[in-house]
């Protein structure tokens, strides 16, 4: 291909930017990178009744999160319609489309006698211009919509970026409304100009979409345009097989970034559902860039896995240099009321990252360092016992006065062992709980160093 390589994500805001759009938005905007091109952000923004700001304003910052910047848009569609009315003036002058004055009711009856006939329901051309036709005469008070006038015989065919050559015959398209009664145009339409006038050279988009090629092909011809290389990528699927729904949990692409996961790691993993390279489960956004050239991508549907994203998400922890890392763990304590703001935090990140594969979760560990804790009750009862109270005792009085760093204090911990002959578990797990609410920590001299001394004298004291 001769042409620039120019791709687009067009949305609609009557809802939020969702993981399958996303996916896509993500594959259009690495093959517009990998081949030096562009890529456009679009919002479809013609159902006026359902549109919100909101949904627009999430659409964009879901983008902005992903870091899938676009080198043209936003455009709207709602801004562009003069342009699409231009359009279809000359198409009816040209006879490529055509006024009809069908009512509802007649399209209703229309369908339902061809139903009883065993035939598809479709538009059976009545106000459709032939040589020699009559038309009847236009219902005074009716307002027309206009129809484009879908060749009558032939197939079209496309050489589908995913799923190989597609042919479907005319016969099977009727005359699709291109603009409605009140002049508003029509879905098919609009993407047909905005591609047209936009030199759109690839068009990758859900297969939900296959059914409107054929039609949108045969407008683009009407109109004398270039057509693009269309890909169809199948849907993501739930883990019950079922196309992913809210039931599966969140499918709003920010609904991610507020439960913890990071935009790499989001990246990465959408970007391994229904395309891959090689045997690769890690990757940087470069690398993706590098390798996607619009091969392999797969035609069967991908699977959700919620796991496999929270294992992704964990190795982009582990690997996020800890300054880094704090700063989105404190944007997620600010979230629970808790502010840390006195340079621990990134110390605990590094301590405790390896457990968790949320910034929530890293976030839940960090607030027992700056807020109180409850205990599990069970826990509690099971460790803090009258046997060990008197070495916990002990070591709150050592702690008080020992220097505040981790040799000092695994000394400070190693002679209270010594006077109280207790085991290491028996102490470290009591001491754990009073401080953090779990036994289950990293080592105790690293936990107890990144908390202020006073903090941990005092919960001893009152366990």
């Amino acid at each position: 291909m001769t042409r620039k390589i120019r791709t687009r994500i067009a949305p609609s805001p009557t809802g939020f930017l969702h993981l399958g759009t996303a996916r896509t938005a993500l594959f259009s905007w690495a093959f517009a990178r990998h081949f030096g091109g562009d890529f456009i952000l679009r919002i479809e923004d013609t159902d006026v009744a359902r549109s919100t700001q909101e949904a627009v304003d999430q659409i964009i910052a879901a983008m902005q999160w992903l870091e899938l910047g676009y080198e043209e848009g936003p455009y709207y569609q709602m801004q562009r319609l003069e342009r699409y009315r231009s359009v279809i003036v000359q198409m009816v002058a040209d006879g490529t489309a055509y006024h009809c004055y069908c009512q509802s009711d007649e399209l209703d009856a229309m369908r339902g006698a061809q139903r009883a006939r065993g035939e598809k329901p479709r538009y059976d051309g009545r106000w459709r211009p032939e040589p020699g036709k009559p038309l009847p005469q236009p219902p005074a008070g009716v307002p027309p919509v206009v129809r484009f006038r879908n060749p009558l015989d032939g197939d079209v065919s496309w050489d589908d970026l995913v799923k190989g050559l597609i042919t479907i015959n005319n016969r099977e398209l009727d005359d699709l409304i291109i603009a409605r009664a009140d002049g508003t145009p029509t879905y098919n339409f609009c993407v047909v100009v905005d591609d047209w006038d936009m030199q759109i050279s690839h068009v990758l988009r859900g297969d939900d979409h296959v059914n409107n090629t054929p039609r949108q092909i045969n407008i683009l011809r009407a109109l004398g345009a270039e057509l693009p290389v269309y890909g169809h990528v199948p849907m993501i699927l739930g883990p019950d097989g079922d196309k992913l729904s809210k039931r599966h949990g969140a499918v709003s692409v920010m609904q991610y970034e507020e439960a913890g996961y990071l935009p790499e790691a989001m990246v990465n993993y959408l970007s391994r559902l229904g395309w891959s390279h090689g045997d690769d489960e890690l990757f940087s956004r470069g690398s993706l860039v590098e390798w996607f050239d619009g091969a392999h991508l797969a035609k069967s549907p991908a699977q959700w896995d919620a796991a496999k994203l929270n294992w992704v998400n964990a190795q982009y922890i582990k690997a996020m240099p800890d300054a880094a890392l704090s700063k989105l763990v404190a944007a997620q304590m600010m979230r629970l009321g808790v502010v840390a703001d006195d340079g621990r935090l990134s110390g605990i990140c590094a301590l405790f990252k390896d457990r968790c594969d949320t910034t929530v979760a890293l976030a839940r560990w960090a607030v027992g360092f700056y807020a109180p804790v409850t205990p599990e009750a069970g826990e509690y009862a099971r460790l803090v016992t009258d046997a060990v109270r008197p070495a916990v005792a002990l070591l709150a009085d050592k702690l008080a006065a020992c220097a505040w760093e981790r040799a000092a204090i695994a000394a400070a911990i190693k002679e209270v062992l010594a006077a109280t002959s207790l085991k290491m578990p028996q102490l470290a797990m009591a001491v754990r709980v009073l401080l953090l609410g779990t036994s289950q920590t990293p080592s105790l001299d690293a936990v107890i160093e990144l908390f202020l001394r006073e903090t941990v004298v005092h919960r001893l004291k009152k366990g």
